[in-house]
């Protein structure tokens, strides 16, 4: 979180006056998260995580970035092999799109982004392009061997995420 900067003039120092009183949810907006990065699986989780990053942006008056990473055969060999978008990437552009669509209805400013490959990489590698100040996931709460095997992404994005991550447990205990 960055704190308000004494900003110096030539005849004193004065706080920024974005901060000087007022009400705390507008300096909110103000200085953080002006742009979440929110990572979709095209899973029944995105119904739980898109509520809480909904509340968020508007809270913030934040941009939302939507971004699925399709992770088939064909969207990891679409390049090598000079292949056509297989069914998977179709149908992933259009759900990116219909959420789009719905949070814009609305009112919040949103943007798309689909990435094919292994989603920690694409996911970083989108929030720093995009200048994302936040990132937002759904955790989705695996057990031990399962974690290993699906937490991956998670555990990628936390250990070399340079932006704070937000994360929403698609399954309540």
């Amino acid at each position: 979180m960055s704190f308000p900067r004494k900003r110096e003039s030539s005849s004193s120092t004065e706080v920024d006056p974005r901060f000087r009183g007022g009400d705390d949810q507008r300096m909110i907006g103000v200085t953080m998260f002006k742009k979440i990065l929110v990572a979709l699986d095209h899973s029944m989780a995105d119904n739980i995580l898109l509520p809480q990053v909904k509340q968020l942006a508007s809270l913030t008056q934040g941009e939302i970035l939507l971004l699925h990473v399709s992770t088939g055969w064909a969207a990891q060999w679409q390049d090598n092999l000079n292949l056509s978008d297989s069914q998977e990437i179709k149908e992933d552009r259009e759900y990116l799109e219909r959420v789009a669509q719905k949070l814009r209805e609305e009112g919040l400013k949103v943007t798309t982004r689909h990435e094919r490959g292994e989603p920690a990489h694409a996911i970083l590698k989108t929030a720093r392009g995009e200048h994302c100040d936040l990132i937002a996931m759904a955790a989705h709460g695996h057990k031990l061997i399962a974690d290993l095997i699906h937490g991956t992404t998670i555990t990628k994005v936390r250990h070399q995420s340079e932006i704070p991550i937000f994360l929403v447990k698609a399954r309540p205990d």
